[in-house]
């Protein structure tokens, strides 16, 4: 017995399992054809024709007996020779509105009953309840022979059946209606005790949750038992009939004649029938615990089997059609007030749910979807679970507790293919025993960080999705049988029954959450309606804010291409005139007018090369990229044949702590890159005297930007000891034609290079930053100090590392 699994056995409990030396095999009873028995009860006689020609096909071999005919008389005559033409066209036309069944029907099977009489030739009249159904081509005729009540008059069960139905209506909650309902069926049938039982899904245990009891007998109420008690085929056979009648557990069987039928090679079926034997398992079963007649009236909900009302006698006893007709008809009626309150308390508990989501959508605001999954939102607690995640690509957003560590990976298998197949966009997939549909152990589901519940929506086929989950729920519950071991042999047989509150065992259950209810499912699903439209609409606004972003740099960039060569040829004239004025007649002009004219030149060539900055920079929007693995050491050393001049001059130093690593980028653009930066830093070094200046160039792992897996990239940073930026001013220094100082200080400038850095920076799709002031590496500034430096980080996108 497990951990979980504690047993208290009364005396006389342990006495009877003493000297057990054999597991019974459960599975015989699983694999048993019990609608193929090819038996009836002995108290009736039956009688199966042919439809089209009334020739008799199958008997029960005792129709001597019970109808005054010999089975072997009866196989492959009219049916009229036993009852007539008259009472035959009776017998068809109590069905002809019923459809034939096959095998297990989707469905109850309907029946006609008629009064019938029989004239054996012994010179007496015989009255007979005939219950009537199809099978297939055959009409089944069950007879019963009538008890001193008289023929079935419905006038007569009628007002019982509207008295136990009007106190039926009276009920408003499940628990409610089964407990009014075992007391009108007690009243109607007369049994010893009659409980409801509630199974816990289709193939679930279930539970005892209404009884009533004569005198001395123990109770049940609340014990739940094994799910072997009754096993799949006999819950397919409970679901095809609303009514199932054993009148003597001890019945001597009657078989039929002929055994098989001619063509299909097996019995009868007889899923339908009322007279139908049951197997030997269940009738070791009702002895067990001292029954000696029973009855069962199935409840469903939407086709599906419920539960079940279970009755038991001390005492065998017959039942008759008015009675049974009154209990079915019961147990339709209990059905569909079970049906009517589920409906109501779910259209009220749904109407709760949509108060809260609508309250939780006028929080959000339609250009923030993602405000969902912000901490108070409300989304975890709409369903009232543990955590809420929200997977877009490859982000994943949660709210509420700690994610579980495998529920991104449980997610990830679950989004495109659910456990019986591809989930479908949009349907709601829900499960209260994750662990059990991943054919997990508690304990190990519990180690993995699997959640015991989980209801989501995908988004799309690319794994976005919105889900909830929920922690395990330890559930104890009381068994009227040891659930490890349901079936046990002993003295007294088989045990296939629980044993009742003598031998209660007490277990946990684990692996589950608190169930989904139906209206927490359909709110999620609106849920999700809302959001995929608020998507859609932000995802519409994003496109054609990009579209026009796009179409608006496009037309800047060729803007300012056209300005920067066309405004050209007139500066070159401006310039040229000027120049031959003060050649031509330089002599004759006045000190004045000299010095404007050169001014005048000055201007021009400073304007022609601002407009060649700018139409270097609108040409970097335009031009494509060339990537290519690169050594950054050796574009390091391009980069200062170019500026090592300017570097010299101003007795900067450049340093490389260690080797620099390989790149993904284009060369000459990265060269650029570092010549600006070489520039700047030579422009910007320390002030005479402050110590030596220098520049240091080095490589560095970053955290990826807005990543949340720890992921890192490299960013190449070039740091100097020089004069510095104010940190107010680290965002317009990256301006185009943006400096620190006056155009003629620092070496001049047109306050361009930062700009194109940071341009041909995004261009890779990587980002740029500054520090200022900064350390030099290891804390060290060199000997005499510097400045407080400035450190400018870039990064060359997601493929910059081979």
């Amino acid at each position: 017995m497990s951990d979980e699994v504690r047993g208290w056995l009364s005396p006389k409990a342990v006495a009877a399992e003493a000297g057990v030396s054999q597991e019974f095999d459960l599975s015989q009873c699983v694999r048993e054809p019990i609608h193929l028995l090819g038996g009836v009860q002995s108290y009736g006689a039956l009688v199966a024709v042919r439809r089209h020609d009334a020739v008799v096909d199958t008997v029960s071999r005792n129709t001597g007996e019970v109808l005054g005919r010999a089975a072997g008389e009866l196989v492959g005559r009219p049916v009229t020779e036993l009852i007539g033409d008259e009472q035959w066209a009776l017998a068809r036309e109590s069905t002809e509105a019923v459809e034939p069944g096959e095998g297990a029907p989707d469905g109850p099977a309907a029946s006609g009953v008629l009064s019938l009489s029989l004239e054996p030739g012994d010179g007496r009249v015989r009255p007979f309840d005939v219950t009537v159904h199809r099978v297939a081509e055959l009409l089944v005729l069950e007879f019963e022979p009538r008890g001193a009540d008289g023929p079935f008059v419905f006038q007569n069960f009628y007002p019982r059946v509207r008295r136990a139905l009007h106190r039926l209506q009276g009920a408003t909650g499940v628990t409610e209606c089964c407990a009014a309902a075992v007391r009108e069926v007690q009243a109607l049938t007369g049994y010893d005790r009659v409980v409801a039982y509630r199974f816990d899904g289709p193939d679930g245990p279930g539970q005892v949750i209404a009884e009533v009891r004569d005198e001395g007998r123990e109770p049940w109420l609340g014990l739940w038992f094994p799910a072997s008690d009754i096993p799949p085929q006999a819950r397919r056979l409970y679901a095809c009939n609303w009514i199932r009648v054993i009148g003597d557990v001890d019945d001597a069987t009657v078989g039929l004649l002929p055994e098989r039928r001619e063509g299909t090679g097996e019995p009868l079926d007889l899923s339908g029938s009322i007279l139908r034997t049951v197997s030997g398992y269940h009738l070791e079963y009702l002895r067990n615990i001292g029954v000696a007649s029973s009855m069962s009236v199935s409840l469903l909900h939407d086709g599906e089997l419920w539960g079940l009302i279970a009755c038991h006698g001390d005492e065998p006893r017959r039942l008759t059609p008015e009675v049974r007709a009154a209990c079915e008809f019961f147990g339709i009626a209990l059905s569909l007030q079970l049906a009517a309150v589920a409906e109501r308390e779910q259209a009220d508990e749904l109407s709760g749910y949509r108060r809260a989501l609508a309250t939780l959508l006028a929080r959000l605001s339609s250009q923030a979807p993602d405000a969902l999954m912000r901490p108070g939102s409300g989304v975890a607690e709409l369903l009232d679970a543990d955590g809420a995640v929200l997977v877009r690509g490859a982000e994943v957003v949660a709210t509420g507790g700690p994610l579980p560590a495998g529920l991104p990976g449980l997610l990830e298998r679950l989004a495109g293919t659910g456990p019986t197949g591809e989930v479908p966009v949009g349907q709601v997939w829900s499960s209260d025993r994750v662990p059990e549909v991943l054919g997990l152990e508690p304990a190990d589901a519990e180690a993995q960080g699997v959640p015991a519940g989980l209801l989501f929506l995908p988004f799309n086929r690319d794994g976005d999705l919105l889900a909830w989950w929920r922690r395990e729920l330890p559930a104890p519950r009381e068994w009227a049988a040891d659930p490890a071991r349901p079936v046990r042999t002993g003295p007294g047989g088989e045990r296939l029954t629980p044993r009742g509150s003598a031998a209660v065992y007490r277990a946990i259950v684990r692996g589950r959450s608190a169930p989904w209810s139906p209206a927490q499912r359909v709110v999620a699903g609106e849920l999700w309606r809302e959001m995929s439209g608020l998507l859609n609409r932000r995802m519409a606004e994003l496109a054609a804010q990009n579209t026009e972003l796009a179409r608006t740099n496009e037309d800047l960039d060729s803007f300012a291409h056209a300005a920067a060569h066309d405004l050209k040829e007139p500066l070159r004239g401006i310039s040229n005139a000027a120049a031959f004025i003060v050649e031509d007649a330089g002599a004759a002009l006045d000190a004045t007018s000299l010095r404007r004219l050169t001014t005048v030149r000055r201007l021009a060539e400073r304007m022609d090369g601002l407009l060649d900055s700018l139409l270097h920079f609108s040409r970097l929007g335009q031009v494509g990229l060339e990537r290519a693995e690169l050594s950054l050491d050796e574009v390091v050393d391009d980069a200062l044949l170019v500026a090592g001049g300017r570097l010299a001059e101003q007795g900067v130093t450049v340093v490389r702590p260690a080797p620099l690593p390989r790149v993904r980028a284009d060369r000459e653009r990265l060269r650029e890159v570092l010549e600006n930066l070489f520039v700047n830093a030579a422009k910007y070094a320390a002030d005479e005297g402050s110590g030596e200046r220098r520049v240091w160039v080095e490589a560095v792992l970053v955290a990826e930007p807005g990543g949340e897996d720890g992921r890192e990239v490299t960013a190449v940073v070039v740091r100097d000891n020089g004069i510095g930026i104010p940190p107010d001013r680290h965002e317009d220094v990256l301006q185009l034609f943006r400096r620190l100082h006056r155009r003629d200080e620092r070496g001049g400038g047109s306050g361009v290079g930062l700009a194109v850095v940071k341009r041909i920076v995004e261009r890779h799709g990587g980002r740029l930053w500054l520090e200022s002031p900064v350390a030099a590496p290891d804390g060290d500034r060199g000997p005499g100090g510097g400045g407080p430096g400035t450190a400018v980080w870039f990064t060359l996108g997601a493929s910059d590392i081979p």
